[in-house]
C-alpha cells in the first residue's frame, strides 16, 4: 500500500463525483477500514456494513458546504468516522444484548470471513511489524502500545511520565518516524522487483 497526499484538487474531484477519484479513494481506504473493523466486529457482513456507512458519511461531509476544510487531514476524517459508526454498533449491540435478543446471545464470528481479506490483514502486519523493528524503541513502544494493542492513553502517559498533551506531541514525531521508515522500506522493495 502506498502513502497518499490529499489535496485540494483531490478533495474537489471526490466532491464533484469524478469516478476515478472515487474509484482510488475507496480503494485506499477500504483495506484499511476493513483491517480495523474485522479486529472488533463479528461477522464479514456487520464489517462491509460499517465500511459502507463510513464512506457514506465520508462524502455526505465532503460535500456539505462547510465540508472537509483541510485536505490533509482526509485520512484522520476518515478514520474517526470509521470510529463513530463503530461506537454506533457497539452501542446498537450492547442495547440489543440488554434487552435479551436471543439473537444477540448468538454472537458467533462468521466462518465466512474471506481468505484473501485474512492474507491481506496479515500481509499488512508482516509490513507493519517490519517497520516497527526500524523504529527507535521509544516510538515502536508508543507505537504498539496506542495504535496495535490499543491501550488507554492515560496508563500509556503514566507509564511514560508525560501529561496528555505531550503524549500527542510524542505520538505525531512517532507517527512520522513511522511514516517516514515505512516510505525508505517500500521504496528499497520496488527497487528489489
Amino acid at each position: 500500500m502506498q502513502f497518499h497526499a490529499f489535496d485540494k484538487d483531490y478533495l474537489e474531484k471526490l466532491k464533484s463525483g469524478e469516478f476515478r477519484t472515487q474509484e482510488h479513494f475507496v480503494s485506499y481506504f477500504s483495506e484499511l477500514i476493513r483491517l480495523k473493523l474485522s479486529k472488533r466486529m463479528h461477522s464479514a457482513a456487520e464489517v462491509e456494513d460499517a465500511r459502507q456507512e463510513t464512506f457514506a458519511r465520508v462524502l455526505t461531509a465532503l460535500r456539505k458546504e462547510d465540508g472537509i476544510r483541510e485536505p490533509e487531514r482526509l485520512g484522520a476524517f476518515v478514520n474517526s468516522v470509521c470510529n463513530n459508526v463503530l461506537l454506533e454498533h457497539y452501542r446498537s449491540s450492547s442495547q440489543e444484548s440488554a434487552n435479551g435478543d436471543e439473537e444477540s446471545e448468538a454472537n458467533i464470528p462468521d466462518p465466512a470471513v474471506s481468505v484473501i481479506d485474512v492474507i491481506v490483514e496479515r500481509e499488512m502486519q508482516h509490513k507493519v511489524r517490519h517497520v516497527l523493528e526500524g523504529l527507535q524503541e521509544k516510538d515502536r513502544r508508543l507505537i504498539k502500545g496506542v495504535f496495535l494493542d490499543e491501550r488507554d492513553k492515560d496508563e500509556v502517559c503514566r507509564e511514560l511520565g508525560v501529561d496528555r498533551q505531550y503524549l500527542r506531541v510524542l505520538l505525531h514525531r512517532a507517527k512520522k518516524s513511522f511514516k517516514s521508515e515505512y516510505l525508505k522500506k517500500m521504496a528499497k522493495q520496488a527497487v528489489k522487483r
